[in-house]
């Protein structure tokens, strides 16, 4: 689904995870290189985004076991109108207002 899909994008939280992982330098440029080759566009943070993660903090939270990072990820994807896809289906599933699409990693 995700390759199929013309009009891709990453929340720049995504994008820190996916640094995070890198080993040296050159992974990270491997990353950069990779996407933007594939003209996966990086999404910043917004004062809305982080309104709604916070909501999103206090509603699933408790509940869901919904980490920060996540939270913000899925208000990225819900203030842009996108779809989250993911392998997470646990932390993500009770956020109703989410176009979400379950892939098996």
């Amino acid at each position: 689904m995700i390759d199929q899909d013309s009009d891709r994008s990453l929340s720049v939280i995504s994008f820190m995870e996916l640094l995070q992982g890198a080993a040296d330098k050159r992974e990270t440029r491997l990353i950069r290189d990779f996407l933007k080759k594939s003209a996966i566009a990086v999404l910043p943070l917004t004062e809305n985004i982080g309104h709604r993660a916070s909501i999103y903090m206090e509603e699933f939270g408790l509940s869901s076991g919904l980490r920060v990072a996540d939270a913000l990820i899925a208000a990225t994807a819900a203030e842009n109108h996108l779809r989250l896809c993911t392998g997470d289906q646990h932390h993500f599933r009770p956020i109703r207002d989410l176009d979400l699409v379950i892939f098996k990693p």
